[in-house]
């Protein structure tokens, strides 16, 4: 069904698949879950956060979120006539910031307007970043990552930000965004990831941890979710451990960036 410029897909069966073979457990923050579940409960934290969640990044990160987003736009170097793909897309500032890029571009040099889909499982979080957008330029997508609703080669750019750790199927959703890529299309994953030193991993778990959760609980009124955020941060996997795991899913010349001294990472990839 539609609604407005969104379009609901079904999630894929395989995500909802309750068959014996896939009875295996899954990390839901710190808790184990069984598999078949987690995309239901990643589902429900970001439905009670949707209306807060931009403000919470600003929170939580004292802003510093967005200096990352434009470093991984600036990456992206986005042109006239692109088609990026923004997968966990939420409330849509990703395909914003390349479009008014692109189009920067395009004032000087001329050509066709980029166009940029926000892809996210969560419908909530897509009508919360719903503004008078151009539905000939950025249209929206509700589906899971595992399962994307795009033909083969289809995308020049495509780009998760702080949504890859949240996918119960990491390796399968890098397939899928290896797929949607035409040859020589770009991939770009801002994520959460190991601080370099010690030095600044205790001050920062002492913030993630203490300070995180309590303004969850004043700002957005849900102290659980923003816990469970801040857990599924730490189950994520190493920069070099998931660099290996875009090399497996077929990216190639798969490279990552520490920022903030590895709080975030920036991880490139390309397709064949």
């Amino acid at each position: 069904m539609s609604y407005g410029s969104f379009k609901l897909e079904p999630v894929c069966s395989a995500a909802m698949n309750t068959k014996s073979t896939q009875q295996n457990e899954e990390s839901f923050g710190f808790r184990r879950v069984p598999k078949q579940m987690k995309a239901g409960m990643v589902r429900e934290v970001f439905d009670r956060v949707a209306e807060r969640y931009d403000l919470m990044n600003d929170v939580m990160s004292f802003g510093v979120h967005r200096l990352w987003k434009n470093m991984l736009i600036a990456r992206a170097n986005p042109q006239p006539g692109q088609l990026l793909i923004d997968v966990a897309g939420g409330t849509g500032d990703i395909s914003r910031r390349f479009l008014a890029a692109a189009e920067k571009v395009r004032a000087r040099k001329g050509g066709l307007p980029a166009r940029a889909c926000t892809n996210d499982i969560n419908a909530e979080m897509l009508f919360a970043g719903r503004k008078d957008d151009d539905p000939e330029t950025l249209t929206h997508a509700c589906a899971n990552a595992e399962c994307l609703p795009f033909a083969d080669d289809i995308a020049d750019v495509v780009t998760i930000s702080f949504g890859i750790r949240n996918v119960t199927d990491k390796p399968k959703s890098l397939r899928e965004m290896l797929r949607v890529l035409k040859p020589g299309g770009r991939f770009l994953c801002l994520e959460f990831s190991k601080p370099t030193s010690q030095m600044l991993e205790i001050p920062y778990d002492l913030w993630s941890f203490n300070a995180i959760p309590a303004l969850g609980d004043v700002v957005a009124d849900d102290r659980e979710s923003y816990q469970y955020l801040v857990e599924s941060i730490r189950k994520f996997p190493n920069q070099k451990t998931f660099a290996e795991m875009m090399t497996q899913a077929g990216f190639a010349k798969v490279s990552f960036t520490n920022f903030t001294g590895g709080i975030a990472a920036l991880h490139m990839g390309w397709k064949r």
